[in-house]
């Protein structure tokens, strides 16, 4: 504090103010009042600013199942985590998650939250980039995930082509041959392959493939080609664990669906490799249409109980469900749909050639 300052905090005022310069205590007064108030407002943004993180952080928890997790998803360490969920808990006085050893889960209350937080910060987002100008503007970083040979064959040449329209989006591609939850693992649009159980994520129609049973010509030739489902009782059955996780074959008989156990001699986990194996003429394997087009084209493997094949099963681009989907996800999958319809249509298998009838000729 100056010496005016202090003198003046010691000199009482006088009613002929002949110790006390009226002014300066004005002056005095207004600033202490604006540093008042500028500290308030301060303490309210900076609370504002924790609340959104809290809500961030709460949102990340329940995604994610786990305080871990979410600390590996905001580069932020699992104690600073447990004490922002601790924090919101205290403040809005309502336990939002049940704790386990193993399992952290959304309360009944925690789940009412959830949407209301995400809708919270989904407008937040939303008006910063409508402020910046860049409401839409596709920018920033996409990841998408596939099976593994189809995204090998359709993605690279769908994602260059949305690269070079859109330069200000990166992408990261990750191929798996199992269904990946796009909420915990921060992947923004998934290619799938089968019926979707999960109701919250949003999906576009890009296509069907089918399950066919394929052989060899060779081992066809040795062992011969099976005419009904019980057949392959027979045979040596190549499995890809993705196709047949119960060692089950669904078919078709007629219009119902039925259900056959097999015994496979061959297991194997990743499908190029079981169908390589049916190639060299280890077997019998199942594979989706796709997978084996280029195989059935150059005549190394032959579809084979074709009339027993089951029904198609859809080919879709899926996104998790928001009011609000972020540019790039809409911009990606308005590009890519187009051009994955006509990239499977590319990929269905050639129709078997019925044998020709010789016919006699007339005398």
């Amino acid at each position: 504090m100056s010496q005016s300052a202090k003198h003046l905090e010691r000199a009482p005022f006088t009613s002929a103010g002949r110790r006390a310069d009226t002014k300066q205590v004005r002056a005095l007064v207004t600033l202490k009042e604006c540093t008042n108030y500028a500290n308030y407002y301060s303490r309210r943004w900076n609370d504002k600013l924790d609340r959104f993180n809290e809500l961030k952080v709460f949102i990340s928890v329940a995604e994610t199942g786990g305080f871990a997790k979410a600390a590996v998803r905001l580069r932020s360490s699992p104690p600073a985590i447990t004490r922002t969920v601790a924090a919101l808990e205290q403040r809005m006085g309502v336990q939002l998650f049940n704790r386990t050893t193993r399992l952290v889960s959304l309360t009944e209350g925690g789940r009412r939250f959830l949407e209301h937080a995400r809708r919270i910060l989904t407008d937040l987002d939303a008006a910063e980039r409508e402020l910046a100008g860049e409401s839409s503007l596709p920018s920033g970083h996409l990841t998408i995930t596939a099976p593994v040979i189809m995204g090998r064959i359709v993605l690279p040449a769908v994602v260059t082509g949305f690269l070079h329209a859109n330069p200000r989006v990166t992408t990261q591609v990750l191929l798996f041959d199992r269904i990946t939850n796009l909420i915990e693992e921060g992947i923004d649009v998934g290619l799938r392959v089968g019926q979707l159980p999960d109701s919250s994520i949003i999906a576009r129609h890009v296509g069907e493939v089918r399950r066919v049973l394929v052989a060899s010509p060779a081992y066809l030739s040795k062992y011969g080609t099976p005419k009904s489902p019980s057949d392959l009782k027979q045979h040596s059955m190549i499995a890809f664990t993705g196709l047949l996780p119960n060692r089950e074959w669904v078919f078709s008989e007629g219009r119902t669906a039925k259900r056959m156990t097999l015994k496979p001699r061959f297991e194997i986990n990743d499908a190029a490799a079981a169908i390589a194996a049916a190639v060299v003429g280890g077997g019998i394997t199942i594979a989706l249409s796709y997978q084996v087009t280029n195989e059935i084209r150059n005549r190394r493997l032959v579809q084979i109980l074709e009339p027993f094949a089951p029904s198609a099963v859809p080919v879709q681009l899926v996104f998790p469900e928001s009011r609000l989907v972020a540019p790039k996800v809409r911009a990606f999958v308005d590009y890519a749909a187009p051009k994955l319809r006509t990239a499977l249509r590319g990929l269905r298998p050639p129709a078997r050639r019925s044998p020709r009838t010789p016919t006699r000729k007339s005398a």
